[in-house]
């Protein structure tokens, strides 16, 4: 067992060997050889799991592009170190750490979403926070004055029209105009499928800066190398970038958020849900903001698809301002459900036929720009009023989905 290389070949070797000990010592008692078994298998498991260490983890990496040097960082409430941020981590290393830049959300990620982030100081360090988020979504040319480099450390979720990655755009731009240098720590994508439209160009917004689909299949280190390499950055320009890989990952892999991301997304179940829910912000419907359970219910005060209910609130942490609030919505509870491997239309589908149902289908798209700004183009939305299945209206992006999936693989850092 000890010279087998492969380590699933150990594994099985292993629990066939505890196994064969269980059975010819029958004077043991059943529970204690259940017992045994699972202490086994627990180890085994330890010892062959490969650990996810992120780009910010590594400091034998990170810190020697830092030493003497003005840095910048760009975190939030994800940019841990085990149990540390980031910012504490090297200000203990006695990296000259000038200012945070705050993404949505806020450096401690708990402003609601769209909710203007304001510059201050931080509580514990007294470092200076400048927002990205509001009037001013870009560094000025003054904020990079006194900075050599910048770190860039947030979890993505791999959806376009999350705006972690439109920051990360305006800072490669920023460093890229005054010849700064921008270092990403990576960390894994937790949805990551290559799926749905690309970006149409007449719906360049900041929920959708990139020709990419909504399910882009990029790390952040990624999709830098991308906006880099296809001369996405203004006037073309490129960033001195590096990208610090994740060690234990690859695409396929799957990743359970240590931190939720953002206020209205806090468990691997919203995160997997949120893509295909998020177009619903252009319609009737809630996608059950100003509840506990955020992208997992949906529904709508005009609705009784089920007995299922649930009422908004204003809610800390969550939404102080949601749809609907103090009123009853009905529809579906998805807290259990099976998400889709991808992006799926079927629920929006689902719904805007029970509006059409009822003769209320001109209530369903109550902001159709901001839906179409969301998937990316506006023949989807057409579509859907048409009556077009979700196999016909899929068939209608694949070309350009194949030919961003081509695109993508110059710029993988992962198998």
């Amino acid at each position: 067992i000890i010279f087998i290389n492969d380590s699933k070949c150990v594994h099985l070797q292993l629990n066939s060997y505890f196994c064969a000990i269980l059975q010819n010592n029958l004077h043991i008692n059943m529970k204690t050889k259940y017992l045994f078994l699972l202490s086994s298998l627990f180890i085994i498991n330890t010892l062959f799991a490969q650990k996810i260490v992120n780009g910010a983890e590594q400091m034998e990496t990170l810190l020697p592009l830092l030493n003497n040097k003005r840095v910048a960082l760009v975190v939030n409430q994800t940019s841990m170190t085990g149990n540390t941020h980031l910012l504490d981590t090297l200000l203990a290393s006695n990296i000259n750490i000038k200012k945070v830049f705050a993404p949505e959300h806020g450096f401690r990620g708990n402003a609601d979403a769209g909710e203007t982030v304001k510059n201050g100081k931080d509580i514990s360090t007294g470092i200076p926070i400048q927002s990205l988020y509001g009037k001013n979504k870009k560094p000025t040319p003054q904020q990079m004055q006194d900075i050599d480099v910048v770190v860039f450390d947030i979890q993505d979720v791999g959806a376009r029209f999350y705006t972690y990655i439109s920051t990360m755009h305006y800072v490669m731009e920023a460093c890229a105009e005054n010849h700064k240098e921008l270092i990403i720590t990576d960390r894994p994508n937790p949805c990551d499928y290559t799926d749905g439209p690309v970006r149409i160009k007449e719906l360049k917004s900041f929920v959708s800066m990139h020709p990419i689909p909504v399910l882009h299949g990029c790390t952040v280190g990624e999709l830098a190398q991308m906006i880099n390499g296809e001369g996405w950055l203004a006037g073309k320009r490129k960033c001195k970038l590096t990208v610090i890989p994740v060690k234990g990952w690859k695409h396929g892999d799957s990743y359970s958020l240590p931190v939720k991301p953002s206020p209205n997304l806090p468990n691997d179940q919203a995160i997997a849900l949120y893509p295909s829910l998020c177009p619903f912000e252009g319609t009737a419907i809630s996608v059950g903001r100003g509840t506990y359970h955020p992208f997992q219910v949906i529904g709508s005060p005009d609705i009784r698809l089920s007995s299922f209910r649930f009422k908004p609130e204003a809610l800390e942490g969550f939404d102080k301002n949601p749809m609907y609030k103090g009123q009853y919505c009905y529809g579906n509870n998805m807290k259990s459900l099976l998400p889709p491997k991808g992006f799926s239309l079927r629920y929006i589908i689902s719904y805007y036929q029970e509006y059409k149902n009822m003769g209320k289908a001109d209530k369903f798209f109550t902001r159709p720009q901001w839906f179409d700004m969301l998937v990316g183009n506006r023949k989807v939305r057409r579509q859907i009023t048409e009556g077009k299945s979700e196999e016909e209206i899929r068939a209608g992006w694949q070309k350009e989905l194949e030919e961003y999936k081509k695109m993508r693989k110059k710029y993988l850092i992962y198998e």
